[in-house]
């Protein structure tokens, strides 16, 4: 029998998403091929460090994002982990895992990794830049405009007075954060300065955009030659925020429905689909991620947002949209990890060739 490949599953970090980083490794190592792969869990805690995590401890942690922590143990840094594992499967949401640092730190290193490479994880994350690329290919966003914390430190109110043509409601969210962190949804002038201040916190650029009214569709894409889309699946939001915050989608169960699949006509579906596709293209994504619409009432699509390493939590709309396109979570799982290994060889045979 060949030897299983050694999966390295990274997670945690330090990003405001860590707990849910954490959700989500449990999953895949639970979807895990155990006949093809041999698990090695990394986690890396809230001050930086990697360090060996435990199989046991980690499937029986708790489904609360509030209750889990990455577990004290021995240290696991980069150069022993490339020496432990055949590929990486970065789970980690957000800052410093999502953005292309870690993307960076794996290519450094020649450790083969799951999902989109230094570039495509770079713009994914930045929602300024990502904004700009789609809005230059032609890809319907909603309108917006970027503050700088600088500019607006130095005087709020009158990049608040700039803003006021967007029209309200609008939204206000940090440029490079995920899950929700730092997004307010703004009904007035009154709310406008504490919004853009919110996000500001978690990053030193926010993106304040135009409300759509309509629907949450979003969409799963999975990379390779050519890429595919899963069917689509809405988020249909009952929590007071009013919106898909992080407290509801992780927090507060009665918060958010899943409707999957979502009730699109043939013509809509397609649309969004070819929409997904092309923004997973044009913003040189790989490997996986999810893109987020919203279907407004005049019936436009817009792209709202790409997430790279979308979660895998047990309520995630990613590996659930997948099952219900046929792939099933295992297979999902490997078929991730092929994409991963694949990548790296066509990558070494071009590095062999330029040094021929």
């Amino acid at each position: 029998m060949s030897q299983k490949i050694r999966v390295g599953i990274l997670y945690g970090g330090q990003s405001a998403e860590h707990e849910i980083s954490i959700l989500s490794a449990r999953n895949v190592l639970a979807a895990l091929d155990r006949n093809r792969f041999e698990p090695v869990l990394i986690g890396i805690d809230k001050s930086g460090r990697w360090l060996a995590q435990d199989e046991q401890r980690l499937i029986a942690s708790s489904r609360d994002p509030r209750e889990v922590r990455v577990e004290p143990g021995l240290p696991a840094p980069i150069e022993t982990a490339s020496r432990q594992v055949d590929i990486v499967f970065p789970i980690l949401h957000g800052t410093l895992g999502e953005d292309g640092a870690m993307q960076g730190l794996l290519e450094v290193a020649g450790v083969p990794y799951v999902g989109a490479g230094v570039l495509g994880s770079a713009v994914g994350m930045d929602k300024d830049v990502m904004k700009r690329l789609l809005r230059d290919a032609g890809i319907p966003i909603a309108d917006f405009h970027t503050v700088r914390r600088a500019s607006f430190l130095a005087d709020p109110a009158a990049v608040c007075q700039a803003l006021l043509p967007l029209g309200f409601p609008m939204f206000a969210k940090p440029a490079n954060a995920g899950s929700s962190v730092g997004v307010s949804k703004v009904a007035g002038p009154a709310q406008l300065e504490d919004a853009v201040r919110h996000a500001l916190q978690f990053d030193t650029k926010a993106v304040v955009e135009q409300g759509i009214a309509g629907r949450e569709i979003e969409l799963a894409v999975l990379g390779g030659d050519p890429p595919t889309v899963s069917v689509a699946g809405e988020i249909v939001v009952g929590h007071p925020d009013g919106f898909y915050s992080y407290e509801a989608k992780y927090l507060d169960e009665n918060g958010a429905r899943l409707e999957m699949p979502a009730k699109l006509t043939p013509q809509e579906l397609a649309r969004a689909q070819e929409l997904a596709l092309r923004t997973f293209q044009v913003l040189e994504c790989d490997g996986m991620a999810r893109v987020d619409l919203f279907l407004a009432t005049d019936g436009t699509f817009y792209v709202n947002e790409i997430n790279t390493i979308p979660g895998f939590t047990a309520i995630s709309m990613y590996p659930k949209l997948w099952e219900l396109s046929g792939l099933p979570q295992e297979k999902l799982i490997t078929r991730l990890i092929e994409l991963g290994l694949k990548r790296a060889s066509e990558r070494a045979q071009i590095r062999q060739n330029y040094g021929s």
